[in-house]
Order: C-alpha cells, then sequence, then structure tokens
C-alpha cells in the first residue's frame, strides 16, 4: 500500500470526519476530492466505505435521536429513485447533471436564507429523498438535498437522522457496485484503512456537538450545503 497515500488520504478524511461528526454531512464534500487526487481508481468504492462507517458511529453515539419517520421517507424515495439515476447517468454526462443539481440546490439554500421555510412533510421528505436518489448516483451530491429538509431540527436530530439516511444509501451503492463488478478489491482495502482516520476525527467532533446548535448549527449546515454545490459546479463545468 502507498504511505502517501495513506497519510494524505487519513488526513483528509480526519478533518471530513470532524465536519460530518459537527454537521451531520461533509465527509464527500472534504474527503471525496483528495481521495480521487490521490489515486483516481480508488472512486467511489474506497469513499462508499468511509460512507457507511461514519455513519454507524454516528448512529452508535445518537441513535436514540434518529426520526424514524422522516429517515424512512427519505431513505424509501432515495432507494426508489437511485435506478433511475443509473439510468439519466446513461443518457445524460454526468459533468451536465452535476452542473444542474448543483443550481438548484445553491438556489433552495439561497431561498432557505431568505424567506422560504423548508420544513420536513412527507412530501418534502419524499422530494428531497427523490432527488438525492438521481444526484447522489449520478453527480455524487445526495446529501444536500436531505440536509435542506431537516435544517431546522437539533442537532442531535438532524445528524442522527441524515446518518440513518447515509447508511442504508451507502450499503446501497456498495450493493450495486458489487453486483456489477465495479467494486474491486484495491477499494475495499484502501477503504478501509482510512477507517482509523475516521474515528480520529469523530471523536474530535463530539466536544463540538455541544458547542454548535440552534441558529449556528442551521447556518453552518446550509453553507456546506453551498460549498457543496459550488464545488460540484466547477467541477462539472472546468
Amino acid at each position: 500500500m502507498d504511505l502517501h497515500i495513506l497519510l494524505l488520504g487519513g488526513f483528509a478524511v480526519i478533518v471530513a470526519a470532524m465536519v460530518q461528526g459537527t454537521l451531520g454531512l461533509g465527509l464527500s464534500l472534504v474527503a471525496a476530492p483528495v481521495v480521487a487526487l490521490l489515486d483516481p481508481t480508488l472512486m467511489p468504492g474506497a469513499m462508499l466505505v468511509l460512507g457507511m462507517v461514519m455513519p454507524s458511529m454516528t448512529l452508535a453515539h445518537e441513535w436514540r435521536h434518529v426520526a424514524w419517520r422522516q429517515a424512512g421517507w427519505l431513505t424509501g424515495a432515495r432507494v426508489a429513485t437511485t435506478p433511475l439515476g443509473v439510468l439519466v447517468l446513461a443518457w445524460v454526462p454526468a459533468r451536465a447533471i452535476g452542473a444542474v443539481v448543483g443550481v438548484v440546490v445553491l438556489g433552495a439554500v439561497a431561498l432557505t436564507a431568505w424567506r422560504l421555510k423548508l420544513r420536513p412533510s412527507r412530501r418534502g421528505l419524499i422530494a428531497a429523498g427523490a432527488v438525492a436518489g438521481v444526484s447522489g448516483t449520478a453527480a455524487s451530491i445526495g446529501g444536500p438535498p436531505a440536509a435542506l429538509v431537516l435544517q431546522h431540527e437539533q442537532g442531535p436530530r438532524l445528524r442522527a437522522t441524515l446518518a440513518a439516511f447515509f447508511l442504508v444509501g451507502s450499503i446501497v451503492s456498495l450493493s450495486a457496485l458489487a453486483v456489477s463488478g465495479q467494486l474491486t478489491h484495491h477499494q475495499l482495502l484502501y477503504g478501509a484503512s482510512l477507517i482509523p482516520g475516521l474515528a480520529i476525527g469523530f471523536a474530535l467532533a463530539v466536544p463540538l456537538q455541544r458547542r454548535l446548535h440552534g441558529p449556528r448549527l442551521r447556518q453552518a449546515v446550509l453553507l456546506l450545503a453551498a460549498l457543496s454545490s459550488i464545488v460540484v459546479i466547477i467541477r462539472s463545468i472546468a
């Protein structure tokens, strides 16, 4: 195994785990670009391994706070539209999908920061999960739609519910890659080797969870969703 990848990738994963452990999302935004730069062949399998383990840590710590109804509507809609994301990807260039989804999410962030109040109603949860199923599969931007609809929840409830949503989504994606023969031993090995970085980052995030709550947490979630959208847009047009 390449020590260079383990050290730099491990550091990126520590920082990413701190972000997601505090806000509920951000692992892919922070760590995925670094991992892809170090070794493109590690994507997406290695990140999906981390994306399965990270929410497991969150659930082990805050499982009592999961809003199971909200998680169920989000996850059900995501699973239902994941095949649609595969079909869309086959017909539409990933760059175009990323640009469109990035602009839509960025617009939603701007509206909610201004005056639009998104609430986790059944209709809103299904819509967010459906968008995440397509955009997460086709453009790797599945977290922000779910985070936007849950932005007014308290910190533990937000993190735990998103964790349940991410856990099932990662398992579904990993299973699909395995069935299609696109999940390699190389990806699994490096994904597993970066798990200690998740543990370190999550341990560092736990004290921060008590400091970031209420309006400050919502502002941070909106900022991270906006940054995710901007990164996807830039990546799509570059």
